[in-house]
């Protein structure tokens, strides 16, 4: 059995090589990540997206909001969400990997946006304060987690009364088998660690939160057990 700091390790070095070659992590699993041309029109170059949705789009953000994005990558979701919530504002994104931060953190420099930092971290411990934030998003990294349990606990401790969690993930309409768990490919790729779509909501739930749903993003295609969804949760 592969243990979590092996998985960790795996996905970390997957994620710091994806910089150079940038594409998203579900290659294959969903479709083409759904960002508005428009939307990226005035970003970097290397403001890429290693995702498979867009949960800016569904976190209905509004100006003066505090967001936190988990494993923000080159930064994306955290700059397209920076425009919505305004210089009143502020977003934060935590992410594992080294070299990601180091791409967001010259992505920003590049942007000169103020409102937005980036904290290395793990999601299953996030390095911010109880209540401290109105939307937790999310672009296709909770399925990277070994802990899962821990990482909607630790989103709901961090949001406010009335905070919403609103992510993008893969998830699937079978269990993985053992030697798919057992392929670090196959996992780093967003797939065999995630859950089933009812086993995903319920651990949601045991975390504390209510309104749990989700929607289609991508349909399974032929030969796939997993698909992209929309994942929609609120805490009382």
């Amino acid at each position: 059995m592969v243990s979590s700091e092996e998985l960790k390790a795996q996905v970390s070095r997957v994620y710091a090589e994806k910089i150079e070659q940038p594409s998203s992590c579900c290659e294959g699993a969903c479709s083409e990540p759904i960002y508005p041309e428009e939307t990226q029109k005035d970003l970097p170059d290397g403001v890429a997206s290693f995702g498979c949705g867009n949960p800016v789009a569904l976190a209905s953000l509004r100006p003066g909001e505090v967001v936190l994005d988990l494993g923000s990558g080159a930064g994306l979701d955290c700059f397209l969400a920076a425009q919505k919530v305004g210089p009143k504002g502020s977003v934060i994104g935590v992410d594992f990997t080294p070299a990601m931060l180091e791409k967001a953190r010259a992505n920003q420099a590049e942007l000169g946006l103020t409102n937005v930092t980036f904290r290395q971290g793990d999601i299953e411990a996030l390095p911010l304060e109880d209540a401290s934030v109105d939307a937790v998003i999310s672009n296709c990294v909770v399925n990277l987690a070994p802990d899962k349990d821990a990482v909607f606990r630790e989103a709901f401790r961090v949001l406010r009364s009335g905070g919403r969690l609103m992510v993008s993930d893969i998830v699937l309409e079978r269990p993985a088998t053992e030697e798919e768990m057992a392929d670090l490919a196959l996992y780093a790729g967003c797939i065999s660690g995630s859950l089933p779509a009812q086993e995903y909501l319920g651990k949601i739930r045991d975390a504390g939160f209510t309104n749990v749903r989700y929607e289609v993003e991508s349909p399974t295609k032929e030969g796939q057990f997993w698909f992209s969804a929309a994942v929609f949760a609120v805490k009382d």
